[in-house]
């Protein structure tokens, strides 16, 4: 009989999964597989280790109205019927937000899960959706041992100039300071960096995380050093609904001259904001791309000159830049994006090849230049499953237990 570890990203419209082997060092997945839009049109995708498509045939219709934690015992039961004789050992989650004292994967319990749930008004959009999901388990496989993989983990590397905001000491010293996302795209690209830049890896680095969510993270020693997301995932870059960086003065503006109350306020730059916002069309790149209105095309020229402008500005924080690494969704898929902020970086000597751009190649700037550009796919359920395994199966569970 096999042990497996499952691996989970639950959000408030969608389900990430994937099933990796307990074996050490076995790091491609037996089944990977998501259910998007929960809430409106589910529709179920996955795909065996050969990459080969997977019937829903097993998993039970899914109710429109079901949430992305309702949907869990039925994934259990689907995933073991597709794997024959395994046993779902341990799992592992993406959870946002670990706030100041999670420096890195923890396994679950209740004074944990209590901690984070004093985290959710720091990220109402993803917390809850994350935490559910364990709880859901838990009551499905009481006796699993799971474990919560943080997204700014990855960020405790920073030095406190780097985190704090110019507000008074007592607010800082309250936890009020910048954590950082996205540290687990940033950790597996991390660990990917030696067999792309050799001794550059240890380098000076710029990793920009452009999807729906985005945020660019500068690196040196294959740490993080800055980022632009900070005490929320609502700072720095724009995207897809999300303004990113903004004067606070916005929000004192639409409470006192417009009359807004603070959950307008949240819908307002968590839903209605960013991509959508300034097009007024789409928040999904791709669409905009496609869209002949200027209104599509002022939302991409915005999204680039952010990216640009931040790229720049993390430079200054590692004294200068020896690599710029694309990934995630948009940093992936979209040449017209990556040409723009390149184009935008010329003067600091950024340089890529426009047929190597157009085929989404790996790399991206000519041979021999002085500042790689280069496309890194991230796998973010990767570090999740060697996090699971190390603290459940490995030689650090007993610690744990």
């Amino acid at each position: 009989m096999t042990d497996v570890i499952l691996v989970l990203n639950a959000g408030s419209s969608s389900l990430k999964f994937a099933v990796y082997p307990k074996t050490e060092g076995a790091n491609s997945p037996l089944l990977r597989g998501k259910i998007s839009g929960i809430g409106t049109k589910p529709v179920f995708s996955a795909r065996d280790a050969a990459g080969l498509e997977l019937l829903q045939h097993g998993f039970a219709p899914i109710d429109p109205k079901t949430t992305a934690d309702g949907l869990i015992p039925n994934l259990l039961d689907w995933v073991q019927a597709h794997l024959s004789g395994a046993t779902i050992c341990a799992a592992g989650h993406r959870v946002v937000h670990g706030g100041p004292h999670h420096a890195g994967p923890a396994v679950v319990t209740k004074t944990l899960l209590s901690d984070l749930e004093a985290l959710v008004p720091l990220a109402p959009m993803h917390q809850p959706h994350n935490l559910a999901a364990i709880r859901c388990l838990a009551a499905k496989a009481p006796d699993m041992p799971q474990v919560a993989c943080f997204d700014t983990s990855f960020h405790h590397t920073q030095d406190r100039l780097a985190q704090i905001f110019a507000l008074p000491r007592a607010l800082t010293d309250e936890g009020i300071i910048r954590y950082g996302f996205h540290g687990l795209s940033y950790e597996y690209i991390a660990s990917t960096l030696p067999s792309y830049l050799g001794n550059r890896a240890d380098g000076r680095v710029v990793v920009a995380h452009l999807g729906s969510g985005a945020s660019i993270c500068a690196m040196q020693n294959q740490r993080s050093v800055a980022t632009s997301m900070g005490l929320t995932v609502l700072d720095g870059l724009m995207m897809g609904r999300r303004c990113g960086t903004l004067d606070p003065g916005v929000v004192l503006y639409l409470m006192e001259e417009k009359h807004m109350s603070a959950q307008q306020i949240k819908t307002l730059l968590y839903r209605q904001s960013g991509l959508l916002g300034v097009s007024g069309i789409s928040n999904d790149m791709a669409t905009l791309e496609q869209t002949d209105a200027p209104e599509a095309k002022q939302a991409i020229d915005l999204f680039c000159y952010r990216a640009a402008r931040e790229v720049a500005s993390l430079a200054v924080t590692i004294g200068g830049l020896d690599a710029l690494i694309f990934t995630a969704g948009i940093g992936e898929n979209s040449a017209t994006v990556r040409a723009d902020i390149c184009a935008r970086l010329r003067w600091m000597g950024v340089r890529i090849e426009a047929a190597a751009n157009v085929q989404n190649a790996a790399r991206l700037s000519p041979r021999g230049a002085d500042i790689e550009v280069l496309v890194i796919p991230t796998d973010e359920e990767t570090i999740i499953a060697q996090a699971t395994r190390a603290l459940t199966c490995g030689a650090g569970a007993a610690a744990q237990t």
